[in-house]
């Protein structure tokens, strides 16, 4: 999950980049999949045992996912792709389009325009959500699936949100003092005028120790985000009180039933998707894999990329 700080985030990095800058990205073409009515974009390489990445948000496009595992089309087939209303796919003609199922239904698209009978699902935070729902509904399709720092649950969803409000105000109190204000005044976290004051809190609870690192994103982005899928899924108020589609989500009974092996993954100083809640899965889903990452927050990829990559890889056999 990500809160509004973490889009900002996200977006504030492509400033780091030059036009020079070569990356994995320029590995890749884009590819336009028609799914009920609305334009794709689809990027695949690689032969092989496939397996899709589904970004987080709700609103991210593909390319932080592709700069952190698009060099495994040199092992197997990887897929990644812009949901509804993300990076270079169309927009939902209605906001009430954005949905959970509605992002399963895009991901089984992909999945029957590649004519691939069964794929691995990898999610990372809310794309965890949506492994799960997909995972649960074709369960015939799906061979493996890794959850990186993810979410079992509406209730998870909105322990992020407390755990981080409370985080930014016992710890930046001048700056809190503006949100009280503003929400006193009927301010909520889909207004422009909350989200930019909300947004402008530092990112110390999406890692660890060092919080200059960045993601991995191309020299030229055209949309890195899209703030109306993550109103649009949360709900209006998102940052506050969790509704909306996400608020409705719960596989916690349901997860024990998922056959497909499972490698869960989550980040001790994770204030996003919170150990208290992460270590649920060890009781929802004893049939999983679950793996503590001792020195990471959100993204145990860019802090503990030795340890990850090596458990990634020998979760999904593949051999360097």
């Amino acid at each position: 999950m990500r809160t509004h700080t973490i889009f900002l985030l996200l977006s504030a990095v492509l400033f780091f980049q030059t036009q020079a800058q070569k990356t994995i990205h320029d590995e890749f073409e884009s590819k336009s999949i028609s799914i009920n009515g609305y334009a794709i974009n689809v990027e695949t390489k690689g032969t092989g045992n496939p397996m899709v990445f589904i970004a987080g948000g709700p609103g991210d496009s593909h390319d932080y996912l592709q700069g952190n595992f698009g060099e495994y089309y040199k092992d197997c087939q990887v897929v990644f792709f812009d949901a509804l209303g993300r990076g270079l796919s169309d927009n939902a003609k209605n906001i009430k389009e954005y949905s959970i199922s509605g992002d399963v239904e895009i991901l089984e698209g992909i999945r029957k325009a590649l004519k691939l009978s069964k794929w691995t699902v990898v999610g990372h935070s809310y794309g965890t959500v949506v492994a799960q729902a997909y995972a649960l509904k074709y369960p015939e399709h799906t061979d493996k699936m890794v959850l990186i720092n993810g979410f079992h649950s509406g209730l998870m969803w909105q322990a992020n949100c407390d755990s981080y409000n409370h985080y930014a105000k016992t710890h930046f109190p001048e700056k809190w003092v503006i949100v009280d204000s503003l929400r006193a005044a009927g301010y909520v976290s889909s207004d422009p005028e909350f989200s930019k004051v909300y947004g402008d809190f530092p990112i110390k609870y999406i890692y660890y120790h060092n919080t200059k690192l960045q993601q991995p994103v191309p020299a030229n982005v055209k949309r890195s985000w899209n703030s109306d899928v993550y109103y649009g899924i949360v709900g209006r108020d998102a940052d506050f009180h969790v509704t909306g589609d996400m608020g409705d989500i719960d596989f916690r009974r349901a997860l024990k039933n998922i056959k497909s092996p499972t490698l869960i993954i989550a980040g001790r100083y994770d204030g996003v998707s919170t150990p208290e809640f992460a270590v649920q899965y060890k009781t929802y889903m004893p049939q999983a894999r679950f793996v503590m990452f001792e020195n990471s927050g959100h993204n145990p990829c860019l802090e503990e990329p030795e340890k990850f990559f090596k458990l990634f890889e020998n979760f999904l056999g593949i051999k360097k």
